[in-house]
Order: C-alpha cells, then sequence, then structure tokens
C-alpha cells in the first residue's frame, strides 16, 4: 500500500514525528519517497507498467527481503535509468535508521562512482528531519567523500570493482539481526566488459577478494544493475561459478506483449527501435538476456542483396592480412568496397552507404601476399570508379605490403593501427552493428562472394564465440572510415580517364615485378 508522502512530509514537518517514524521504518518504498522528495525537492514517480508490479515495488520488496535475513544472496537486474541506485542508497539510510552500527561496503565499477553513491547516503543521513526522527548522527571526523561513520559505529565505504578493498567489512560478526551488508552496484563499466582481460579481472576479484569481506554468514550480498555480456559477473553468479545460490529478481524492460516496464523512463517505440538498431544492447542491458553463445551480431536480413548496382561515388579496399597459411588461423582477406547515397522510394538521400563489391579470402604464405594483392588491384581497377586508397592493418605481414605499395606511383595508402584506444575486437564489432542493422552495407546479389560474406558475418559472437573473423575485420574497417569517421570525402578517385590509364599501367609493370621477384624466390630453393 503506498502512502501518501506530501502528507506524511507535512506531518514531520509539523513535528509529528511518533507516527511518522513508524511508518518509514515500516516501508522502505515510502522512506525512499519521502527523503527523496525531501533532498531533492521532487516526487518519486511509482510506474504503473500494464500487466505487471511496478519496478520499484518489486526491488523493495527484494531488498526488504535481505534486510530481515530471508534473503541473504540478491541478485536484481533492471534496465539502466530505472533509478536502481536511487533506490539502493535509500535502502542502506533505511536500515542505518533501524541499526546505525551497520558496516556496509558499496562496491561499483569505478571507485568515483561508487563514491557518488556513499556520498549521496551521507546527505540523506545528514539532513536535520532524519536526524531528529531516527536519533543518529555523522561522526564528525568523517569528511571523506567515500566514507563515513554514525556515532554508533556504523560504516558506509565505496570502493571500485577491480581495485583493492581493504579496512572494511561487510556487516558485524555474531548478531542474528541485520548488521549491514556487502553492495555491488554495477560492477562492469560498458566500454570495457567486452575487454576479456577487464572482465575475468573483476570476476577474479569477486572470488578472491569480495567475496571474503563479510563478517558473518548473516550478511547480506546484494548484486543489482543490467547485464552487459553473457560472461559478465551477474552472467557468472546466475550459474553459481561462486558456488552460492542467489536469489533473483529479473527485469526486462519489455514483456512478451511489449508492455513497458516504466514509460516515464524508456518508452514503446524507443525500446522497438533499440530493438531493431542495436539488438546487443537491447537484449543484455535493457532485456537482461545477452546475445548467448553462437548468436549472432548481425542477421542475415541486414545486408541488402542488389541487382543493379547502385550508382557509387568512390571505392576503396580495405586488407585484412594473416601470417600463415594454416587453415586453422584467420585467413588474409581483400574486401572492394563503394559508397553511395542511399535511395528512399525512388529519392536519393544524403545518408551514405556500402556496396560490398568484391571480397576474396585466402591462405597464403606471406611471399605471396604483394602478388594476390596485385591480382585483386587489377580486378577493382576495372570497375568504373577506381578506388581512391588501400586501407591494410598494421600488422607484421601488413606492415611489409604496406611499405611495398606506398612505392606504386599514384597509390594512396592508409595504415590501419589497432591500439588500446580502438577497444577490444568484440567492442569495435559492436560499434558497427547499428550501422549494419540500418542496412547500410549490401552487395551484389548474384556475385560469388555475397553468399560467404554474409554467412560469415552471421557467425560473429559478442563474446567470441566464432572462430573467425578476418572477413568482418575488413568491414569494421571499411564503415570505420566511410560512415563515421568518413574519411572518403577527403580521397577523391583519381580525375580522368588518363590519370586512370596511367595507373593501370604503373600497377600492371608492378605487377610484372613481382612475379619476376616470386620466381627468383622458387629458383633459389
Amino acid at each position: 500500500m503506498l502512502v501518501n508522502d506530501d502528507v506524511l512530509v507535512e506531518n514531520i514537518s509539523s513535528g509529528n514525528f511518533d507516527d511518522s517514524r513508524a511508518v518509514l521504518l515500516g516501508s522502505l518504498l515510502t522512506f525512499t519517497q519521502v527523503f527523496y522528495k525531501l533532498r531533492t525537492g521532487r516526487e518519486f514517480v511509482i510506474s504503473k507498467p500494464e500487466g505487471r508490479e511496478s519496478h520499484q515495488i518489486t526491488i523493495c520488496r527484494a531488498l526488504t527481503r535481505a534486510f530481515s535475513l530471508q534473503s541473504l544472496n540478491l541478485l536484481i537486474n533492471v534496465p539502466p535509468g530505472h533509478g536502481k541506485s536511487e533506490l539502493l542508497v535509500h535502502f542502506v539510510a533505511w536500515t542505518m535508521a533501524h541499526y546505525s552500527d551497520s558496516q556496509f561496503l558499496y562496491i561499483s565499477y569505478s571507485h568515483d562512482l561508487a563514491c557518488e553513491h556513499t556520498y549521496k547516503i551521507k546527505n540523506i543521513m545528514s539532513l536535520p528531519i532524519y536526524q531528529r526522527l531516527f536519533g543518529i548522527e555523522i561522526a564528525k571526523d568523517t569528511n571523506a567523500k567515500d566514507n563515513f561513520k554514525t556515532t554508533a559505529g556504523g560504516a558506509v565505504k565505496a570502493f571500485g570493482s577491480a581495485g583493492s578493498i581493504t579496512g572494511q567489512d561487510g556487516g558485524l560478526p555474531h548478531l542474528d539481526r541485520f548488521s549491514g551488508a556487502v553492495l555491488m552496484d554495477d560492477m562492469h563499466k560498458p566500454d570495457e566488459v567486452y575487454s576479456d582481460v577487464m572482465r575475468n579481472k573483476i570476476k577474479e576479484n569477486y572470488l578472491n577478494t569480495i567475496i571474503t569481506r563479510r563478517r558473518s554468514a548473516l550478511v547480506p550480498f546484494i548484486y543489482i544493475g543490467h547485464r552487459t555480456h553473457e560472461d559478465d559477473l551477474p552472467g557468472n553468479l546466475i550459474q553459481g561459478f561462486d558456488g552460492q545460490s542467489w536469489d533473483k529478481v529479473i527485469l526486462p524492460a519489455m514483456d512478451s506483449q511489449n508492455n513497458v516496464l516504466d514509460e516515464n523512463k524508456c518508452d514503446r517505440e524507443a525500446l522497438l527501435k533499440l530493438k531493431h538498431n542495436a539488438r546487443h544492447t537491447y537484449w543484455s542491458q535493457y532485456q537482461q538476456n545477452p546475445v548467448a553463445s553462437g548468436g549472432g551480431l548481425y542477421r542475415h536480413d541486414d545486408f541488402v542483396q542488389y541487382a543493379i548496382e547502385p550508382e557509387i561515388i568512390s571505392t576503396f579496399i580495405t586488407v585484412d592480412t594473416a601470417e600463415t597459411d594454416k587453415n586453422y588461423n584467420d585467413a588474409t582477406v581483400l574486401s572492394f568496397f563503394g559508397l553511395y547515397k542511399m535511395e528512399v522510394f525512388g529519392i536519393k538521400t544524403e545518408v551514405t552507404a556500402l556496396a560490398w563489391l568484391d571480397c576474396v579470402e585466402i591462405r597464403i604464405e606471406p611471399k605471396d601476399l604483394e602478388n594476390e594483392f596485385s591480382q585483386f588491384y587489377i580486378s577493382c581497377m576495372r570497375h568504373k570508379v577506381k578506388p581512391s586508397f588501400v586501407a591494410i592493418e598494421k600488422k607484421s605481414t601488413g606492415t611489409t605490403l604496406s611499405s611495398v605499395l606506398k612505392q606504386v606511383p599514384g597509390m594512396k595508402i592508409i595504415d590501419i593501427a589497432r591500439t588500446r584506444a580502438s577497444g577490444s575486437k568484440t567492442s569495435r564489432f559492436l560499434e558497427i552493428q547499428p550501422l549494419i542493422a540500418a542496412r547500410r552495407v549490401s552487395l551484389p546479389k548474384y556475385a560469388k562472394h555475397t553468399i560467404m560474406c554474409i554467412e560469415h558475418m552471421t557467425k560473429i559472437t559478442d563474446n567470441n564465440s566464432h572462430r573467425f573473423d578476418d572477413i568482418c575485420d575488413t568491414v569494421y574497417d571499411a564503415i570505420k572510415l566511410a560512415l563515421i569517421d568518413n574519411v572518403i570525402s577527403t580521397m577523391m578517385p583519381m580525375a580522368n580517364n588518363r590519370s586512370t590509364e596511367i595507373a593501370r599501367e604503373l600497377f600492371s609493370a608492378y605487377n610484372q615485378s613481382i612475379q619476376l621477384k616470386s620466381k627468383r624466390y622458387e629458383a633459389s630453393y
């Protein structure tokens, strides 16, 4: 039953503390409504979804079970932006109103974020009305933003999920009542969860450090946050990798009837658009069901297959080279792309897209790479719009190829460097997923490479369970250069037929020299 928070605030303001105290201590949701309004001056709006209970009511009920020690391992998955941290910080202040000696660890993916939540708890408990109602004082010798204590010995301290956790435990020993908790609020940073190193670091820190920080078996562990990856910490907790059984509260943003959890946070149309354009984000963060192992990031229908080639503005080549010819390793891939303006109902728009004009996947020795590239380049030169540049991933064999091709007159080479800033392979593939879902990559319907390319792309997953991703690497580079960074506009194709003919002649001579070198190489053996 919801209490009129305006009436309760008025009763508190008029000094009617006894009745108000009992009501507030009896309901976490009412406590949250009242103190959110006292702290911010704004209403705490309770959602009213069709066909199911308000998520705030559901979460408060689950947290109340943890407070009464009925749920000692509680996992709550809820979409981003739905106020879960607000509920959690009020939970701490509410339980402190019952037992002001409680000890809390508040852990988030960054120390700074955990500090923000800890500081908010302190602000609630520092309100004069809170202190008068519950007789609790903040110790004056704790001014740090990341921790504070009560005069009764209670404490709240903030930590980052990947860092060391020292000087504080969750809860108190030898008590059969609530005495604090270990709180985990979004343990993975979204842009780092696709790094195996960072993901494993957080899981290992949980197993080696966090799990040991509760002072007794009656201290609850509470995880609250949205899913980000199939192999994230909550996913592993659900699977029982820590040997514990978890009570699970899973709240998808939209149910099977398309009823939305909270229209004030994310409406139906926005979610359906997200489902179409950014499926991984939709299924993981909003539906709490990351792409399953073997499930693809890209769908067959994402790729337009045209019978008549669109009007190409510019073309270019992307190259991903391999170290060896072994068939169990990634291959060398050469892809040829054309840039064009998309049409809607026969009307040309300003939205650019890529035509995947050709692609070859070959497993060759490094010594044969130059010759194979020359043959592919010559075939691309037969297109009516000649290649503006060649983009090559900068790794051992690619670096060698790049240095050789830079000597060819008229050929523009772009080196693609994979750095820490460019992110993991998975994060790169996720970056282009919305653009592919928007059908901005097309292929010729009857070309021999089309089936191969689409089959490869539909096997790419968010958790690296796919075997090969060499073709997808060339697609990422093409989309990044042409549709994200807009490099194409600065790379104009050759101006006239004569310059094209000169380039063809120069490259023909270059190709002959490669063949001669290859014959000399073979003769030496």
